[in-house]
C-alpha cells in the first residue's frame, strides 16, 4: 500500500482532488446501494440561511445512528457533504467485513508470517479497568511509513517525478473498536466505537487528509476542555466568505464567535460559538469545531457545522442528541454558566496571525501533518482501507495513537489531557462567570 501524489483541483471553501460537480454526480448514482432512500434541504427549518442538508438510512446497522446531515457554504457543497456522510457511515460499518480475533500477546509473539505487525491496545486511551490484552475482534489496516518520503528531493516540474512520488504504508493489525461502528456485539469490546477519523474522499489521499483533521480537532477541543481555556477570540477577519457566513449569523440574530483552539500540533483549528439571543433556547447554545491546514477553510467548517448543529435540533430527526436534551433540562442561564470559557472576550487574536501551512498536494498535507504530529511527540500514525467493493469510494478510519477525545468520550482521558488539567489547576486559571444581559 502506496499512498501517492494528488493535487487538489478545487480549493474555494473546502480543498478537493475533484469539482464539485463531478463528486456529486458519483456519490449521488451510489446512494441507493448505501441504503439511502432520501436526501433532504432543511435549511429553511432555520432562519440563517446556511445550507444544511439531512440524508437517510434506514437500515444502519444496529447501535448506528440512521440520519446523518450535511453542511456547506453552497447548496451543493451541502449536499455533497450530506451524501457522502451516509456513503461513509454505510462503508464504516462492519456488514461483512472479516475480522481477525485473539489477544495482543498472542498475535504480536507468532511466528505465523502471514500475521502482520500488531498495534498495542494500551496505546489507545482506554477506560479505566479495560485490559489491553484481552480477547478482541482485530481489522487489517497500515502504518503510514513517512520516513520512505522526502519533499525536499521532489521536483514538482517534472512529471515523472510526480507520478512516482509516494509514501510506503506497512501493514498492521488494529483493534476493531478503533475502526469500525459499530462493532457486532459478539466481541469483547475496550472502548465504545465511533466515527472519530472516519473520513471519504475522492482519493485515498484525500480521504488520509481528512480524517487526520477530525482527529487534530478533536484532540484540540479536549483539551480546551480540560484546561478550561478556549483559547482567543478572532478578530480583524478580512475574508469576504468568513464574513459573509458571519453576517448571516448576526442578521439573524444569532451572536457568533470564532476561537482559535489551536494545539501543539500546530495545524489551525478554529471553534465557533452561538447563541440565540433571541430564542434563548440552550439547545441552539452550539459549537462548530473545524481543522484545516488552511485557516479560513477551518474557520468556514467551524461556522458551517453550527449552521448544521441548529438545524439538527430543530430538525429534530437524529438520534444522538443527548446533550441538548440535558440542556434543556437545566435551562439557558445555567447552560451558558458552565460554559463560560466558550463565551470570555478576554484574550484575542488577529485573524492574519494565524498560521496556515497548506500545500496543493494532498500527499504533502500528509506529510506536513504527520511531521507536526511527531514534533508534537506522536510517534505513530495509522489508517485503515475501510472502502467497499460495491460502491468504491474511498473511506478510511485514521487513528492516531494518544490523541484525545474525552470531548466525544468522557471515559477515555490520556495523557495530555490530564497534563493540560495538571496545567489549569498550577496556573489557578479563573473560569470566568457568565453575566446575563440586561
Amino acid at each position: 500500500m502506496e499512498l501517492k501524489s494528488c493535487m487538489k483541483v478545487y480549493q474555494k471553501e473546502t480543498h478537493r482532488s475533484k469539482v464539485l460537480d463531478e463528486t456529486y454526480e458519483k456519490a449521488a448514482g451510489l446512494a441507493e446501494i448505501a441504503g439511502i432512500t432520501r436526501v433532504a434541504d432543511i435549511t429553511k427549518l432555520d432562519r440563517i440561511g446556511i445550507p444544511v442538508f439531512s440524508c437517510i438510512r434506514p437500515e444502519a446497522s444496529e447501535g448506528a445512528i440512521s440520519v446523518y446531515n450535511g453542511k456547506g457554504a453552497t447548496p451543493l457543497a451541502a449536499k455533497v457533504s450530506a451524501i457522502m456522510e451516509g456513503l461513509e457511515r454505510y462503508s464504516g460499518e462492519p456488514l461483512d467485513r472479516e475480522f481477525t480475533e485473539g489477544r495482543f500477546p498472542e498475535l504480536a509473539g507468532s511466528d505465523d508470517p502471514s500475521v502482520p505487525a500488531v498495534l498495542d491496545p494500551a496505546v489507545l486511551i482506554l477506560p479505566e479497568g479495560a485490559d489491553p490484552d484481552a480477547r478482541i475482534a482485530w481489522v487489517n489496516g497500515f502504518l503510514i511509513d513517512d520516513g520512505s518520503y522526502d519533499p525536499e528531493n521532489m521536483d514538482k516540474n517534472d512529471e515523472e517525478t510526480c507520478r512516482r512520488k509516494s509514501i510506503g504504508c506497512v501493514d498492521v493489525l488494529i483493534p476493531a473498536d478503533a475502526v469500525c461502528h459499530p462493532v457486532p456485539k459478539k466481541y469483547h469490546r475496550l472502548f465504545r466505537s465511533g466515527t472519530n477519523g472516519l473520513a471519504s474522499g475522492n482519493t485515498i489521499e484525500e480521504a488520509v487528509y481528512h480524517g487526520l483533521c477530525e482527529v487534530i480537532e478533536r484532540d484540540a477541543w479536549s483539551l480546551a476542555e480540560a484546561s478550561k481555556s478556549a483559547g482567543k477570540v478572532i478578530e480583524d477577519i478580512d475574508d469576504p466568505d468568513i464574513n459573509r457566513l458571519l453576517d448571516l449569523f448576526r442578521n439573524a440574530g444569532v451572536d457568533i464567535i470564532l476561537r482559535d483552539i489551536t494545539s501543539d500540533i500546530g495545524v489551525p483549528t478554529v471553534a465557533a460559538v452561538s447563541d440565540d439571543i433571541d430564542l434563548k433556547d440552550p439547545a441552539l447554545l452550539c459549537l462548530g469545531m473545524g481543522t484545516h491546514s488552511s485557516p479560513k477553510i477551518a474557520a468556514l467548517r467551524a461556522l458551517t457545522e453550527v449552521a448544521q448543529s441548529r438545524a439538527t435540533q430543530i430538525h429534530g430527526a437524529r438520534e444522538d442528541t443527548t446533550t441538548a436534551d440535558v440542556r434543556k433540562q437545566i435551562g439557558y442561564e445555567r447552560t451558558k454558566r458552565l460554559n463560560a470559557m466558550w463565551f470570555d472576550m478576554t484574550e484575542k487574536i488577529s485573524f492574519g496571525d494565524i498560521k496556515g501551512c497548506s500545500h496543493d498536494d494532498f500527499l504533502d498535507e500528509i506529510c506536513e501533518t504527520i511531521q507536526k504530529l511527531k514534533a508534537a511527540g506522536f510517534s505513530t500514525v495509522l489508517f485503515a482501507d475501510l472502502t467497499r467493493d460495491d460502491i468504491k469510494v474511498p473511506v478510511v478510519k485514521v487513528i492516531i495513537p494518544g490523541a484525545e477525545c474525552a470531548a466525544i468520550d468522557s471515559e477515555r482521558k490520556g495523557v495530555r489531557y490530564r497534563e493540560a488539567q495538571k496545567r489549569m489547576k498550577k496556573e489557578n486559571r479563573p473560569v470566568r462567570r457568565y453575566v446575563p444581559k440586561t
